[in-house]
């Protein structure tokens, strides 16, 4: 890919996998502590992650198809467009838990994240 993608092993940062696993981790943290969703986060241009509007509409269509996260149907406007103000109610499932907690290539993305030392300040 492009020169700002960096890639240790098979991973990079911008890898379907890592996103993920930012997301996830990201609403599992908010759930347990109890705190608002912070819609800016989970933006493709946001704080967590810096991909392009189609990819990041790929995942989050998966997340939730895939019954990983609630609280995103019927949203989608325009060109495939999330609004910010409409992933307040974005939650997490006891699937996704799952996932996070047991899935080997969201193992790899932790590992990842970890070895490149970008893993988001609320982990």
């Amino acid at each position: 890919m492009g020169a700002r993608t960096v890639t240790e092993g098979n991973m990079a940062r911008d890898d379907y996998y890592v996103i993920v696993y930012k997301i996830l981790a990201y609403l599992y943290i908010k759930l347990k502590t109890g705190e608002e969703i912070e819609p800016e986060m989970l933006m493709y241009d946001g704080s967590l992650f810096q991909i392009n509007r189609k990819y990041w509409v790929y995942i989050f269509e998966n997340l939730f198809n895939d019954g990983y996260i609630t609280g995103l149907s019927n949203i989608r406007v325009g060109e495939g467009y999330y609004l910010k103000e409409q992933f307040s109610g974005c939650q997490i499932t006891p699937k996704g838990i799952e996932y996070l907690c047991e899935n080997s290539l969201a193992e790899k993305a932790k590992q990842f994240l970890k070895d490149i030392k970008e893993i988001t300040p609320f982990i």
